[in-house]
């Protein structure tokens, strides 16, 4: 980047010292974490709907996601294939104070999703200034698709990882004589886990556009290594996902399709480059 970040631009420039510097950052993150808390409490006063109705609705037989797929079972004829069954998950607290500080997690998890454009909006005003007018007109609607991305990962967890998790942990035995019965707290860490991880790993074609801009990565070489990228996506659905093959699935295409995205806006960012310095594209 051509400017520093202990620059601002206020029609003329002027320098910040590394302490005003600090400083703008200090209320950057204060501005965002007055954000999250008013999700927070807005989460916290509805609490009954937010844990009975979202949280715990992949343990519903009649979640929107178990509805659906059985629908598309029997429309493509497979009968009660993709049907789950019903789901006896038994939850229990064992501290006496796991279901109040578990209210606590929700409210926060919740405030920092409602609040995350805004979050995130902080975030861009405080490197914005580091950024020339070249650099800007390329990045306009950031915010728009950091969001975009990052709610469509959210969606995704929660109503396709989440409930088939659920349902696997829950119907899994090693033997008849042995009942399952998980501990609230521990129920609530796996569905924000899925829920958020799938959030950040959804950010990767943006991730890869920064990349490419400042020279780390180029489309042929997410080309030459997509054998080991597609061999990692396998990896990571294998950990988030129970040990069946349509849940692996219904992970590793998006996340596949999310990489092949990204090598397309690699080789745009690396042609535009080229074109910049009026070298050949066989270059990139």
């Amino acid at each position: 980047m051509a400017k520093s970040l202990f620059r601002r631009k206020s029609g003329t420039e002027a320098e910040m010292s590394f302490v005003d510097h600090l400083e703008a950052l200090r209320w950057h993150i204060m501005r965002s974490l007055l954000a999250i808390m008013v999700g927070a409490i807005i989460v916290f006063v509805y609490m009954d709907f937010f844990f009975g109705r979202v949280v715990m609705g992949p343990t519903n037989k009649d979640f929107i996601t178990y509805k659906a797929l059985c629908w598309f079972s029997h429309k493509v004829g497979l009968g009660d294939a993709m049907c789950l069954a019903d789901i006896n998950l038994k939850l229990i607290s064992t501290e006496m104070s796991s279901q109040f500080m578990m209210s606590f997690t929700i409210a926060f998890v919740g405030g920092l999703i409602v609040a995350f454009p805004y979050v995130f909006w902080e975030f861009w005003r405080f490197i914005r200034p580091a950024l020339t007018d070249k650099e800007l007109s390329r990045t306009r609607g950031v915010i728009f698709w950091v969001s975009f991305l990052f709610f469509t990962g959210v969606a995704f967890g929660y109503f396709l990882i989440a409930p088939y998790t659920v349902n696997f942990f829950a119907a899994y035995t090693l033997s008849p004589d042995i009942q399952n019965t998980f501990t609230v707290s521990n129920y609530i860490d796996n569905i924000v886990s899925l829920v958020l991880g799938t959030g950040i790993v959804f950010q990767l074609p943006l991730v890869v556009y920064f990349l490419a801009k400042v020279g780390i990565v180029t489309a042929s070489f997410l080309r030459t290594y997509r054998k080991f990228a597609v061999l990692i996506i396998l990896i990571i659905a294998a950990v988030i996902t129970p040990p069946d093959v349509i849940s692996q699935l219904i992970v590793t295409v998006p996340l596949w399709f999310l990489y092949e995205i990204s090598i397309s806006i690699a080789a745009r960012v690396n042609k535009e480059d080229l074109a910049e310095q009026n070298l050949p594209e066989e270059w990139s």
